[in-house]
């Protein structure tokens, strides 16, 4: 580089190949010092993250530092320039950075350095992973709940700055066009905005959610909107990251209704489920059901508000990571501001930054390293040696300076932390609470989709899977002790010499077998069954499923795949709990 940034002579640069970055062992980082207390926690962030890849690696892997400006610090070198050019073309050559917090200068005309950011860089995809770490003072009963990856949208929704300000030469023009050339109906003197949200925009965002759940073993992807109101801009986020993971991922991937409806509540081993909720659901759920996340993928404003509002949940902003991403170029950032009334007074948490730097070492698969963080972490604040932040609020707590903290996190990693100890734990207790969930949707699938935020919408929602069925020569007192050895009313009868699949329900016994006096162990099935048998799609909606059923006077239906294949029954009872419950979906 020429100007003000060098970089070190040991390292060499991170590649892309295949789509693939690709690590050498001894990678130049570039690193951005930040503003205000950005120089404090900086500095201990890079003894940490140093000690940790020394001592996972024994010295065969070594990161090599470039800083980079931005901030004040760049003012004062490059003529007042905030973010100069030779920055922005070092962030692009080097594909992974991390920054300290910075200052938006005063001033009319100025953006965010944030914001310049991710649009010069086009740093799509705001990544904020939000997890409980023991000893950490939370408001919530179980913070250990909490473990979820936030995807935000970086570049659309009302982020896009297309305003018009109320009284304005060009709110009036778009005004009248609303009115005069649209139909549309709001007050006089509106601010108005437009809210953009692309296919391209959505799809790339989903992929990038995806792909994260796939290399990570994440059990979930949930798309987070509002479609319910905004049909074609949050909604149509919704229909085009479905359509994304059915055309990108379709091997991999399954929605949550055919995780009922085809699998009865079990996650095949290797797949993610695709979900959705609406966006207020979500924040009830991150506060009442917060294990039942573990991806969101969700716009640029839903996820402003969402991941500030998840990470209070579990200590606040202050130890919140997180990073802006393109498809190569990786950022990683404190997520707080520069809190100048602290600056170099070696007092602040340096959470943020460090684990934003622990995102970065899993980014570049040195896993072992940022593992060790975490779990030295975690010692350090359970025995309550803590910055001044967390020491108010923990009894009997020993306040450390910033420095101070970091070399406990280092004294702790190169003492004698078990790494395998700590990571067999996690992993025993991410598998049994997956256990968990999913015995609850296998035994009480209603109640489980109640309880997880999961509005019914179509037979698939609510139809019980895997429907009984026996032959059409099976005789009716073999079939009568099949219904009640399986605690179920009705049976599906497979098509026999006339072709047609058909039902046999309790009612059809009364009617045909019990009243007439006939036997029925000299009686088959297919005499008795209701034919042809009333079926429907998987993707019905309830009200044309209720309305099928008033039509034809039955009492259920069979829901059929593709194939036309039974794969479940819905009954008028199933409709009336779900419309008891949820009221008639929108």
């Amino acid at each position: 580089m020429t100007g003000h940034i060098s970089y070190p002579s040991g390292g060499q640069k991170i590649t892309v190949k295949d789509g693939k970055i690709q690590v050498p062992d001894e990678p130049v980082l570039g690193y951005v010092e930040g503003d205000g207390i950005g120089p404090d926690i900086t500095k201990a962030s890079m003894r940490i993250w140093d000690a940790a890849v020394q001592k996972a690696y024994g010295g065969k892997r070594k990161i090599h530092w470039a800083e980079l400006y931005m901030g004040e610090k760049a003012a004062g070198l490059y003529d007042g320039d905030y973010f100069p050019e030779e920055t922005k073309e070092a962030l692009k050559d080097l594909l992974v950075s991390i920054k300290g917090p910075l200052t938006t200068p005063v001033g009319g005309g100025f953006r965010s350095l944030n914001v310049a950011l991710r649009q010069d860089l086009d740093l799509y995809a705001c990544v904020r992973p939000v997890r409980h770490y023991d000893g950490v003072p939370s408001p919530l009963r179980h913070p250990e709940d909490v473990d979820v990856v936030i995807f935000r949208e970086n570049t659309e929704d009302v982020y896009a700055g297309i305003e018009y300000q109320s009284g304005s030469d060009d709110n009036r023009k778009v005004a009248d066009f609303l009115r005069k050339e649209m139909g549309e109906r709001f007050f006089e003197d509106a601010g108005l905005g437009v809210k953009p949200i692309s296919e391209f925009g959505s799809k790339r965002l989903v992929r990038k959610a995806i792909q994260y759940a796939i290399d990570n073993n994440r059990e979930s992807v949930t798309l987070v909107h509002k479609g319910n109101i905004m049909k074609f801009t949050e909604g149509a986020f919704r229909h085009w990251g479905y359509e994304l993971a059915r055309e990108e991922f379709g091997d991999v991937t399954i929605t949550e209704e055919e995780l009922y409806s085809t699998y009865g509540g079990k996650r095949p081993e290797g797949k993610v489920v695709i979900k959705d909720r609406i966006a207020d659901i979500i924040f009830q759920m991150m506060l009442l059901r917060p294990n039942e996340f573990d991806v969101l993928a969700t716009m640029n404003l839903n996820g402003d508000y969402l991941s500030d509002a998840v990470a209070a949940e579990v200590g606040g902003v202050g130890i919140a990571p997180g990073a802006n991403m393109s498809d190569n170029i990786a950022v990683f950032e404190a997520t707080h501001g520069t809190a100048p009334k602290y600056a170099n007074q070696d007092k602040v948490n340096p959470g943020s930054l460090l684990f934003s730097g622990v995102m970065m070492l899993h980014h570049i698969g040195w896993s072992e390293a940022a593992d060790l963080i975490t779990a030295a972490y975690e010692q350090v604040v359970t025995s309550k040696i803590v910055t001044y932040d967390f020491a108010r609020q923990i009894e009997g707590a020993a306040e450390v300076r910033t420095s101070q903290f970091a070399d406990a996190i280092i004294a702790e990693m190169q003492g004698d932390l078990d790494l395998d100890q700590f990571r067999s734990e996690r992993d025993q207790a991410i598998e049994k609470d997956r256990k968990a969930r999913e015995l609850r949707r296998v035994s009480s699938p209603l109640e489980e989709m109640v309880a997880s935020g999961r509005i019914p919408h179509t037979v698939a929602d609510l139809m019980n899977p895997n429907p009984v069925s026996v032959p059409a020569e099976t005789n009716v007192e073999d079939a009568m002790h099949l219904m009640r050895e399986k605690r179920i009313s009705s049976v599906i009868v497979r098509p026999g010499d006339d072709g047609q699949w058909g039902i046999m329900t309790q009612r059809d016994v009364l009617a045909r077998i019990v009243q007439p006096s006939r036997r029925p162990n000299t009686v088959k099935v297919g005499e008795v069954a209701s034919k042809p048998l009333v079926t429907v799609p998987v993707d019905m909606t309830l009200q044309e499923c209720a309305e099928k059923m008033g039509g034809s006077n039955i009492r259920r239906c069979a829901v059929t795949d593709k194939d036309q294949e039974p794969i479940g029954i819905i009954s008028d009872t199933d409709i009336f709990a779900s419309v008891e419950q949820f009221g008639l979906p929108e």
